[in-house]
């Protein structure tokens, strides 16, 4: 089956916006980014990202490179309801995140990629990459994703078909998939996805899914537009959405950032 999935975006994926997704057909949904080092020192602000409150099918987005931080993280970590699983990020192109060998830089490192991998399966997880096609052009070229996805044991790839250097402004380059495919690995396609038109052609390049995140942020109906199922209006949505927030007692940043985007132009988000 053909699966939709909400991108983790930093400070906007919270527990009720991955919900009303949810709710209005995404079929997984994944927290922002989560770095594993400061999990794995026990820091409350960041568990607090990773705490699911209710049943919602979500996968934990984590980023860090050290293996003793992710065995300390899995030693204290209990999967609660709605938790399915992994996500590692190879995809974060901010040029601090990647003086430090993460995000982007680790499409590189892939015998590290592997270890960790391998860190995770270790407790019975279920584990996914996210990645970009390298951190420049030139990795693109040399085809490092490539090499990433067929050297990787993970359970399945999301494939941002940009690259490191490239900003939201640049076009996503969809012509990767067959490549990604042809590897055996099962893949997601990530980056500029928004019509079912571009879900047809993924579908018969033989993705297994599409993940959608600025275009979900708009409209978090989306999921169920592009399986050609009916949403209430946007503005019944955003409602649910802020209701749910005061449920959930969430940061006063989550209700902002996502109530400024929520059913506005798409063109007014490409900065994110």
């Amino acid at each position: 089956m053909f699966k939709f999935m909400l991108a983790p975006i930093e400070d906007m994926t919270s527990p009720a916006f991955r919900t009303i997704c949810y709710r209005y057909g995404a079929d997984l949904t994944f927290t922002e980014m989560t770095r594993v080092e400061s999990l794995a020192k026990g820091n409350k602000s960041t568990w607090s990202k990773i705490t699911l409150k209710d049943d919602t099918p979500t996968e934990i987005q984590l980023m860090g490179a050290k293996e003793y931080n992710f065995k300390k993280f899995l030693s204290q970590f209990s999967p609660s309801k709605g938790f399915k699983g992994f996500n590692i990020n190879l995809g974060c192109p901010n040029p601090k995140v990647i003086a430090l060998g993460h995000g982007c830089a680790m499409t590189r490192r892939i015998t590290k990629t592997q270890k960790i991998v391998n860190i995770i399966k270790d407790y019975n997880h279920i584990v996914s990459v996210k990645l970009r096609l390298g951190l420049n052009q030139q990795d693109k070229q040399r085809k490092v994703y490539l090499n990433l996805i067929n050297a990787v044991d993970a359970d399945y790839f999301i494939v941002h078909a940009r690259h490191g250097a490239q900003s939201y402004f640049d076009k996503a380059d969809f012509s990767v998939y067959e490549e990604c495919v042809e590897t055996g690995k099962d893949i997601i396609a990530n980056g500029d996805i928004k019509t079912k038109e571009q879900i047809q052609f993924l579908k018969s390049v033989n993705v297994k899914g599409a993940m959608i995140g600025r275009a979900a942020i708009v409209n978090p109906t989306i999921f169920n537009e592009l399986k050609g199922n009916k949403s209430p209006s946007l503005q019944q949505v955003k409602e649910e959405f802020l209701k749910l927030s005061e449920q959930y007692q969430e940061a006063p940043k989550f209700v902002k950032n996502v109530s400024k985007h929520l059913a506005v132009s798409p063109n007014n988000f490409l900065s994110l």
